[in-house]
């Protein structure tokens, strides 16, 4: 699976600083934004489809749900992040400027910093789509709240739906620099020895000596840069491409299991790998 097969360590002895299991019926909103970057597009394009069930959240792609932004077309998004923010109408500022071609703020959102570490670990569990077009992902990108550079990103995963297998399947993960000059980026695709639409754990730590990122307990990607600054969570269920013709292709679905997360300005995991 790569990375030598290393171990993680344990995580900290300590309760985490951000934990959900979706066992109450309705998302925490002191936890989520329910909105994929709803500053880049309107509230009726950014906002999430979702229920929560026995297994945990559940993020759907439904056959009515519109193109994230009509540009982007076709492309259709339910995420849910630990925070928004954003400038004013018209203005360049706001979380995730992953696109060159002149993102501009359309709907002005708050500020929100629900949970933005600037170094820790996070373990997210999760099922991945086996839908056609569809990809799971999960994120830490950088706020921007502070500055415009302050862009990077660590991804934790990605997974398309055409890479899942009963006994293996495969993901990216890594480091992506966008706008920060700091960074490289560095992708790989890692083969993990599993089916990843059943329940499987991701963890990534990152802080002052490096980033790691492994599944199930096991390391798959190491290495020495980091963005050193405030980072959300994103979670998301993509379908990219033509919707599908048949309406009974909908809803299509991936599920989070659970989210656990730790701050740390001083985080010893990465010395130790």
């Amino acid at each position: 699976m790569g990375a030598d097969g290393l171990r993680f360590p344990d995580p900290p002895a300590h309760e985490p600083d951000f934990e959900d299991d979706f066992t109450v019926p309705q998302l925490r909103e002191d936890r989520w934004v329910d909105h994929y970057l709803p500053h880049w597009t309107s509230p009726e394009r950014s906002r999430a489809r979702y229920d929560i069930d026995d297994s945990g959240l559940r993020l759907r792609i439904d056959a009515d749900q519109p193109d994230w932004r009509e540009e982007d077309a076709p492309l259709r998004v339910s995420n849910v992040q630990t925070g928004v923010f954003s400038g004013p109408v018209g203005s360049h500022r706001g979380t995730h400027r992953h696109r060159s071609d002149g993102l501009v703020v359309r709907t002005e959102t708050p500020e929100r910093l629900l949970w933005a570490p600037t170094g820790g670990r996070v373990e997210v569990t999760v099922s991945a789509s086996v839908d056609e077009g569809c990809m799971l992902a999960a994120w830490l990108v950088g706020t921007e709240h502070l500055s415009e550079g302050e862009s990077g990103e660590v991804c934790i995963f990605e997974i398309d739906a055409e890479a899942v297998g009963e006994g293996k399947s495969h993901a990216r993960c890594g480091v992506k620099a966008h706008g920060d000059g700091r960074l490289t980026t560095d992708m790989t695709e890692a083969v993990l020895p599993l089916d990843a639409s059943k329940p499987h754990t991701w963890t990534a730590v990152w802080g002052p000596s490096g980033t790691i990122i492994g599944c199930e307990g096991v390391v798959v990607k190491r290495m020495r840069q980091s963005p050193a600054y405030p980072l959300f969570l994103m979670i998301d269920l993509f379908e990219i491409g033509p919707r599908s013709d048949l309406e009974t292709s909908y809803p299509k679905t991936a599920h989070v299991h659970r989210v656990r997360g730790w701050d740390a300005l001083d985080q010893p995991e990465t010395d130790a790998l």
